[in-house]
This record gives C-alpha cells, sequence and structure tokens, in this order.
C-alpha cells in the first residue's frame, strides 16, 4: 500500500472538536500547483462526501471525479486509492499537460526507435500504474483519436506500446477527473460517449467549497497553523469581522484560494491578529470583468503600493532564494488566474510562449506525469 500519497488525520475545527483532514504528506511539494492541498470533512455535504468515497473505494470500479479547479479532486483521487487497498502505485498524470504528438507515448510506452528521438524503450504511465491506481486529471483534455485508443485499454486490459506488436497485460485502476460537464462535451461531439459511460461506472461530485460553508473555518485554522511555522509567528488570532468576510465570500477559486488569502493575510497582518484588511478577497468570480477608468488606475496604482510594502517586508525578513520564489509565485499566479492556458499566461507576463514553458517545467508547474516522492514522511 503507497502510504505516502495522502494524509487523513483529526484536524482543527477552531476550538470546536476536529474533523477529518485530508492532505498530502509533503505539501511543499506541491506548491506551485493550482490544486488544493487540504481538504476537511465537517461541513455535513462533506462528511457525506467522505462516507460515499469510502463505499466507492471498495470497489474495483472506474471513478470519475467532477469537480471545479481547486476543489481537491487529487486527494480525494488518492485516497480512493488508499483505502481501496491495492498494492501497486499510485500514479497521476495531467492530460492537459501534453502536446498531443506526445500523449500517447506517455501514456501506453513506445519501443527504441518507434520514432525521431526514441532512442531507448520507455514504459508508459499505464504500465508504471500496474497493480495500483491511474489519476487521469482533466480527461476532458484527451484528443480524440486518443479517447479512441484509451476505451481499447480499458476494454482489453493491455497496453501495446508505441512500435510493438506484442500487448502487455495490466492490472490498473482507472480514477479520472474533470472540471468540465463531460455530458455536455458528449453532446457537442468532444468528447466519446462509450468512454464516458465507461469511465463513469462509479461517479463523484465533488462540491466547490461555496457549497459546504462549514469546511471554511477549518480549512482557514489549518493554513494559518501552517503558514505560522513557517514565518515563525507566535499565536494568530482572527478577527470577527475577518471570519464573516471569510464566510462571506463565494470562494471562486475554491480551496487554493483560500489557502493563498491566509498566506497573504499572515504575511501582512500586525501582532498576530487578522483582520478584513488584511485578506485578499476578490469580489465576484476570478473571469469577471475589471473596474474601468479612474477607479481601475487607482486600484493599480494601490495593489502596486501594497505590492512594494510586502517585498521591502520580505527584504528585511532576510528570506533565503527571495528572488526565486517571487518568481516561482509570479509564474503561478499568472499561470492559475488564466486557467491553465499557456498563451493567455504568456501574454498577461509580457513574455513569450517559449520562455513561459520553460519556467513553468522549471518551477514543476507542467505535471507531465508521477514520480516517486524521495524522502517523504507521514506527518503524525
Amino acid at each position: 500500500m503507497d502510504h505516502a500519497t495522502y494524509h487523513l488525520r483529526e484536524g482543527r475545527e477552531d476550538g470546536r472538536g476536529s474533523a477529518p483532514l485530508l492532505t498530502f504528506p509533503s505539501p511543499e511539494a506541491h506548491s506551485l500547483s493550482i490544486r488544493a492541498r487540504a481538504l476537511v470533512f465537517h461541513d455535513q455535504r462533506s462528511v457525506g462526501l467522505l462516507e460515499e468515497v469510502g463505499r466507492v473505494a471498495a470497489s474495483d470500479a472506474s471513478v470519475l471525479i467532477i469537480g471545479e479547479t481547486g476543489t481537491g479532486k487529487e486527494l480525494i483521487a488518492r485516497y480512493i486509492h488508499q483505502q481501496s487497498g491495492r498494492p501497486g502505485p499510485f500514479v497521476a498524470v495531467n492530460c492537459g499537460a501534453f502536446s498531443e504528438s506526445l500523449v500517447e507515448a506517455e501514456l501506453f510506452g513506445h519501443e527504441a526507435g518507434a520514432f525521431t528521438g526514441a532512442t531507448q524503450a520507455r514504459t508508459g504511465w499505464f504500465e508504471a500504474a500496474n497493480g495500483g491506481t491511474l489519476f487521469l486529471d482533466e480527461i476532458g483534455d484527451l484528443p480524440q483519436a486518443m479517447q479512441v485508443k484509451l476505451l481499447r485499454v480499458l476494454q482489453e486490459r493491455c497496453v501495446v506500446r508505441i512500435g510493438a506488436r506484442k500487448p502487455v497485460p495490466i492490472d490498473v485502476r482507472l480514477v479520472a477527473a474533470t472540471n468540465i460537464d463531460l455530458a455536455r462535451a458528449v453532446r457537442a461531439g468532444n468528447f466519446r460517449m462509450d468512454l464516458y459511460y465507461r469511465l463513469n461506472v462509479a461517479s463523484v461530485p465533488l462540491p466547490p467549497l461555496r457549497e459546504r460553508p462549514g469546511d471554511i473555518l477549518p480549512l482557514v485554522w489549518h493554513f494559518i497553523d501552517r503558514y505560522r511555522k513557517k514565518l515563525a509567528l507566535d499565536a494568530v488570532t482572527l478577527t470577527p469581522d475577518a471570519e464573516r468576510a471569510l464566510l462571506a465570500h463565494d470562494w471562486p477559486g475554491n480551496i487554493r484560494e483560500l489557502e493563498n488569502v491566509i498566506h497573504y493575510g499572515l504575511i501582512v497582518c500586525t501582532n498576530g491578529r487578522i483582520d478584513t484588511s488584511d485578506l485578499r478577497l476578490q469580489s465576484g468570480r476570478m473571469d469577471g470583468p475589471a473596474p474601468a477608468g479612474k477607479q481601475a488606475g487607482e486600484d493599480a496604482a494601490a495593489t502596486e503600493f501594497r505590492l512594494a510594502h510586502i517585498l521591502r517586508s520580505l527584504l528585511e525578513q532576510g528570506h533565503e532564494r527571495l528572488y526565486e520564489r517571487v518568481e516561482e509565485e509570479l509564474v503561478r499566479a499568472a499561470f492559475e488566474f488564466s486557467r491553465e492556458n499557456q498563451v493567455q499566461a504568456a501574454r498577461r507576463l509580457g513574455i513569450s510562449r517559449n520562455v513561459l514553458r520553460a519556467q513553468l517545467k522549471r518551477f514543476g508547474l507542467l505535471q507531465g506525469g508521477w514520480q516517486a516522492p524521495v524522502g517523504e514522511t507521514t506527518e503524525s
């Protein structure tokens, strides 16, 4: 069993008891991703979800996790794998991270000389997950030609590497995830109906954070405890106004947005007291229109002033690798804001797409596939 894939323990609920908390064993390894890095199950909807996921995990059926970006789909997938008792590894692959010409080789592998640059044979992610679970994130981004081949693999339970003739038997449980309406994509002709039904044997709808408000404050305190230690802060308090603001926000970026808000609040708060003015809460959806005219200019100027203040504070604190850390956060923020669209992110940053892609690879934002964790330990 792969104990290094998830962490489930009793989490803080702001002094009123505890609730199950689901995290990665080393969340810092996922700091540049837009994925959620923690889930709590205190809200009634979340409690029911955890029970449902436990029942699904006990079977060997394919699972389709449906939810908005940042709701914790990968954490649920990892939990399903751990609860399934399968002895093999958990392998996570982002279907949107590969070009159409490379996705087949990544998933199914290739033999030496199968195509230009294939100097040696390589196993694909299906073979790497043999005996375990393969998590295909953003399954809706899979090209239609690959949808046909994926369906065949699921039906025949074997893969054929590019350039090979002999099929390789596999024992892999498939868990897929999407943030789009696959049923609508089927009706539009963008996703195969037969593959949709093959994937959707067991469906796990993951509600957005705004629909499970009982999880907000437990998550807030989880992130406060995590970042307070990193920033070497003593006890931190949250004002009643700040609590009300956090509960009233609609969280378009879900758990990942909440984590960013709390991290920022801890950086700028004074005397260990987070107030409403310390929270960087966006009004409305992330893709909503920006202010126009004079107001937009005033907002931009105020934002640049706050940014300069934060940078000066970081310089005074003497953080190591400050330039690289700021650069990482800037690239991550642009990629997240652009919903992982490389062209739009590069345009917002004023750089070419090639430069952006090189930085995404450098910072680990292009999650091409799973890598075995090194030196990870499960927290108590």
